[in-house]
């Protein structure tokens, strides 16, 4: 298992840089090794299209519920995760 988290720190602009990039090679460099795929970041964030009907639907569904929209799709893909 490799940690996906890249650290790299410097005293100037330049010196965090090019720590960055270093960083990076060598994170590249240690999954080629391992032949595992790199992993990237997640913001946490992402748009769904799910037609107007069950948007419709799962709002009165939150709003039924007392909560936020964004709330209600949260809890169904963590059923959806826990029951895999």
């Amino acid at each position: 298992f490799i940690d996906p988290l890249v650290n790299y720190e410097g005293a100037t602009v330049q010196e965090i840089e090019a720590a960055f990039h270093e960083a990076v090679d060598d994170y590249i460099k240690s999954c080629e090794e391992l032949n595992v795929e790199p992993q990237k970041p997640y913001r946490g964030t992402f748009n769904v299209r799910i037609g107007r009907d069950l948007h419709r639907a799962a709002a009165i569904s939150a709003k039924q519920k007392e909560i936020n929209l964004n709330e209600l799709v949260k809890r169904a893909i963590e059923r959806e995760v826990a029951a895999h």
